[in-house]
């Protein structure tokens, strides 16, 4: 079970420093709490996901590279996300214009390793799905 996400949720990437707000682009889509709600493909970076600050990930070639450079001391680099799938799992039981809904339980990968979650869903409305 999870509650509905809608613009404005607030993200989490494990390897950034700061979280970001998700970002919504459809305003023809159906409103939890007066907000566009999410679904499992807004996911795209810059668009849906903006930066988490920082990246910290080794597996981050920049990171890596200025990493090396200051001779093995962690030296994080801007944050450009790059998402290699949508979120998962989705509601099961709603979907938004044919698209699973996106809960707060979902989670989506950059591809530098990081583990994107929802800390908050965005609404304050009282609209859970199983």
């Amino acid at each position: 079970m999870g509650k509905l996400v809608t613009t404005g949720a607030q993200l989490q990437c494990s390897f950034g420093t700061t979280p970001c707000s998700l970002m919504v682009t459809d305003a023809t889509r159906p409103k939890c709490g007066n907000m566009p709600m999410a679904t499992v493909q807004d996911m795209a970076p810059g668009t849906n996901i903006p930066s988490f600050g920082m990246c910290q990930s080794l597996t981050n070639p920049q990171v890596s590279a200025a990493t090396s450079a200051a001779m093995g001391t962690l030296t994080p680099q801007p944050c450009v996300p790059a998402i290699m799938s949508a979120w998962a799992p989705g509601s099961a039981m709603m979907k938004v214009k044919g698209t699973p809904a996106l809960t707060d339980s979902c989670t989506c990968s950059c591809m530098w390793a990081g583990s994107i979650t929802i800390t908050n869903p965005g609404n304050t409305a009282i609209a859970t799905v199983k």
